[in-house]
């Protein structure tokens, strides 16, 4: 399907309207602060990754909880793997990549399912998408139902693979828009992720 490459004005709009309506960008620099700063101890990294999760996908989770232990050992047993995407950006993607993407994403999408009560079981690919963004937030791009959609990647079925294709496209994005912002502290995926969740999830441009 054809996919939209916003011009300058649009994009830089879907940024402006995010922050006049967004209000939990607070818990998103909370989170980021306390991932880099525990960066190494797998406990503390599920930590700082439950003060997103539990706040950006409170939807999901007020049926019921992921089991930090799981996630902590999800980490612990992917330190290295992640290690390898933590620096990089979105630029860096190739072919090559897939496989160990793929990996961490259904050991993720297993750590971060409700753990307990009538919802056990159930499973969220955003959450999946907003931890792997912050363990490497200049390479994993965010994305929620309706952003998957409107880029036909919708997650209903193998999720680890329509993320990959998923990064794909935000790969193309990204060199399209990289000269359209200048001197942001927020990285040039967050900043798509801001224009996608104006122009997709609310409709607000």
């Amino acid at each position: 399907m054809p996919i939209n490459i916003p011009d300058r004005q649009e994009f830089r709009k879907g940024c402006e309207e995010f922050k006049n309506h967004e209000k939990r960008d607070a818990m998103y620099k909370v989170a980021t602060f306390l991932v880099s700063h525990f960066w190494g101890k797998p406990s503390d990294m599920a930590d700082g990754l439950g003060v997103l999760l539990l706040t950006w996908n409170q939807a999901f989770y007020r049926y019921g909880l992921f089991d930090f232990d799981k996630l902590e050992k999800c980490l612990t047993d992917n330190l290295s793997r992640i290690e390898n995407f933590r620096d990089r950006d979105i630029f860096t993607l190739s072919s090559s990549d897939n496989d160990d993407i793929k990996h961490l994403f259904d050991d993720l999408l297993k750590a971060l399912q409700i753990d307990s009560g009538k919802a056990q079981g159930r499973r969220s690919p955003v959450a999946v998408a907003k931890a792997l963004h912050l363990l490497a937030p200049k390479f994993f791009p965010l994305w929620d139902n309706k952003i998957a959609q409107a880029y036909g990647c919708y997650y209903n079925e193998n999720p680890a693979e329509r993320y990959v294709k998923f990064c794909e496209i935000i790969k193309d994005i990204a060199n399209e828009v990289k000269d359209y912002t200048s001197r942001s502290e927020k990285t040039l995926l967050k900043l798509i992720d801001e224009y996608n969740y104006s122009k997709y999830t609310y409709g607000w441009i």
